[in-house]
């Protein structure tokens, strides 16, 4: 495995498109195929260690791998700051993200899936590993993306590792709703949060995506609702041509 980091500021929309314009084409269906060939266990119960944190996984959570661990990470050095913020971990899933944010004192967390026994899970373990914090107001919401997030929601930091793969590699709907649901769900959560106005003026987005997904298309589409996105991290696996990229999206006038 190979792990390089790219810091990549763009001051300009001229450089925001020479970023886009750098970025790998999808691949091929049969190389994703191949990436996303091994067998599910998310119909059983299976366990998760992060940082010396154990999870319980039930039937249909989704386990956390190797791009959810890049943004677990950087949350947890404060790459991705969450201090004293209001946060939303979109797509939270068994609640690491929220986890690591109650632990580094945000001040609201918005712990979101559109998968009601993935909220009740990671209320659990939040509950659990990180307990009541006068400070630290826990939100958890089952939401598709933020349609049931309240109108006063003014996020300083939105995480997103979405289920973009752009080939369905799996007739299982569990599988489908946790890796390939498309390009699609990226679009609409930018276009939510622009049109509901949920982010605050200075705050910031960070999103996993890899060319097993429609790459061009989501960043483009960033582009184009008024984000500029720099890339924080860029991560290579051996044996295949996958690059999944951590960015980091700003509005345009908060530049």
């Amino acid at each position: 495995m190979t792990d390089r980091t790219t810091a990549g500021a763009t001051a300009s929309q001229d450089g925001a498109r020479a970023l886009l314009d750098s970025l790998p084409d999808t691949l091929s269906r049969d190389e994703i195929l191949a990436i996303n060939s091994s067998k599910s266990d998310i119909h059983t119960t299976r366990t998760y260690e992060y940082n010396g944190w154990a999870f319980t996984l039930p039937p249909g959570v989704f386990k956390p791998g190797d791009t959810s661990r890049i943004v677990h990470d950087r949350l947890l050095d404060g790459t991705i700051p969450v201090k004293g913020r209001s946060y939303g971990a979109m797509g939270v899933g068994l609640g690491v993200e929220a986890v690591i944010a109650g632990t580094l004192g945000a001040r609201e967390i918005y712990a979101a899936d559109v998968h009601p026994d993935s909220v009740a899970t990671t209320a659990e373990h939040y509950r659990r590993i990180v307990g009541d914090r006068p400070d630290t107001i826990f939100r958890p919401l089952v939401s598709n993306l933020f349609e049931e997030f309240p109108d006063s929601s003014r996020l300083d930091v939105i995480t997103f590792n979405p289920p973009a793969v752009s080939t369905r590699t799996s007739d299982d709907p569990t599988v489908v709703r946790n890796v390939c649901v498309g390009a699609g769900i990226v679009t609409r959560f930018f276009d939510q949060i622009v049109t509901r106005d949920l982010l605050a003026p200075e705050g910031e987005i960070y999103l996993i995506v890899s060319n097993t997904a429609e790459l061009k298309r989501i960043v483009g589409h960033g582009l184009d609702s008024g984000f500029r996105p720099e890339i924080l991290h860029r991560q290579t696996w051996e044996g295949d041509d996958c690059q999944a990229y951590l960015f980091k999206l700003i509005r345009h006038d908060a530049a």
